[in-house]
């Protein structure tokens, strides 16, 4: 793959930045759209009497939209441009956000998370192929820019925890609809910067249509992801129910869930080394694999100590999984396809995610409890991270 100087130049501004302001986009659409969501999960299971089944609905149409969105924004990319599908998508979550605010009616909520989820696609996709492209020209650099970015989430997930139990304890039962009014106004906030991203011309363009894509050689990569897709998710909607359950007050939660973002913060840092050397399926094993420990670590118990610990594993390495399929994509295919190669692994995630929750609900309800959730999900992230040791490097480029 051919890349140029590694001399920046003078008119472009420091890669980092950009990378940075560009991870406000998951930071919105994910961090706060889609995982904000557990946090406000008991107070409206509660309040608006539903089943574990119908909470886990509300991400399984969320994941549904982030499938739509997956599939079409390559094509999306092309006709409009990368910054603008950031932006329409960016602009979608936050407006789904509002929404949510309004309403406590089952099918407008339900229509809410579906536009939550199809924007943070939308804006993931493009995002992530912009910042492989903005890598590209810092050779030496490139797997520590593109983590800046999947880092994005974590700021969202540590606004949120930050935001969301004190508003619940301070205006009580039934509050959940304030949460998402100021979570909107938080992102409006957090979202101005998308508005004038100062991105080269060449770098904006996505050029994929042109340039074939072969999957097969990338199944066993694939279907690692959407493992880790359907199992990652079922932590991540019900961890903050089961800390409230175990006796865990507004500041356990708090810290719990803000625990979870900063330690995606190290993960540029952490992981970067192991990024580097992403061309097989062994980086991303060896990520996951942390995954699926942080996510067995609620089964020792409801313990502070355990269930910090958990949050600190599961945190640097959420992300970081994503991270090491970008970089698998960037190592195995020309920069021209790399929209598209993005696209077709983000396909098989939100399948992975659309089945998750709602059937791990429905376990949860037929169980009656939450720890049945946690070893389906412990389990299907061991057995992804297996499968990934399997991957081998794709040889024709």
């Amino acid at each position: 793959m051919p890349v140029t100087s590694s001399v920046p130049s003078p008119a472009r501004p420091n890669p980092a930045w950009l990378i940075l302001v560009l991870s406000l986009a998951p930071a919105i659409g994910l961090g706060i759209g889609r995982f904000a969501y557990s946090l406000v999960l008991p107070d409206m299971r509660d309040t608006l009497q539903w089943s574990y089944s119908a909470a886990g609905f509300m991400n399984t149409v969320n994941a549904a939209g982030y499938l739509a969105g997956a599939l079409v924004a390559a094509g999306l990319g092309r006709r409009f441009g990368l910054i603008a599908v950031i932006q329409g998508g960016t602009l979608a979550c936050i407006l789904s956000l509002i929404i949510c605010g309004v309403t406590a009616d089952f099918t407008l909520l339900s229509i809410a998370r579906l536009v939550t989820g199809f924007g943070a696609a939308i804006s993931f996709v493009a995002g992530g192929a912009l910042a492989a492209t903005i890598g590209l020209a810092y050779p030496e650099r490139s797997s520590y820019l593109l983590s800046l970015f999947y880092a994005g989430p974590g700021m969202g997930i540590l606004l949120s925890g930050l935001i969301a139990p004190f508003v619940l304890q301070g205006f009580g039962p039934g509050s959940w609809w304030i949460v998402w009014l100021v979570l909107g106004l938080v992102s409006v906030v957090i979202g101005l910067p998308l508005l004038r991203p100062r991105v080269d011309a060449s770098d904006d363009t996505s050029t994929d249509d042109k340039v074939p894509l072969a999957i097969r050689p990338m199944w066993i990569y694939l279907i690692a992801y959407f493992l880790f897709g359907a199992g990652y998710i079922a932590y991540m909607t019900f961890m903050i129910a089961y800390v409230r359950d175990g006796g865990g007050s507004a500041v356990a939660q708090s810290a719990f869930w803000c625990l979870i973002g900063v330690s995606s913060f190290a993960s540029p840092w952490l992981w970067r080394n192991v990024l580097a050397r992403g061309q097989s399926g062994r980086a991303m094993a060896i990520i996951l694999g942390t995954n699926a420990v942080g996510a067995a670590m609620p089964l020792l118990g409801h313990s502070p100590v355990v269930l910090g610990i958990s949050a600190a594993i599961f945190g640097v390495a959420f992300f970081a999984v994503v991270a090491a399929t970008t970089a698998f994509v960037r190592f195995n295919y020309p920069r021209a396809a790399w929209s598209k190669a993005i696209a077709a692994v983000t396909i098989v995630f939100g399948i992975g995610q659309t089945l998750g929750p709602i059937a791990v609900g429905a376990i949860t309800d037929a169980t009656g409890s939450l720890t049945s959730a946690l070893v389906v999900s412990a389990a299907t992230l061991a057995i992804g991270a297996a499968m990934s040791m399997f991957q081998k490097p794709i040889s024709s480029r």
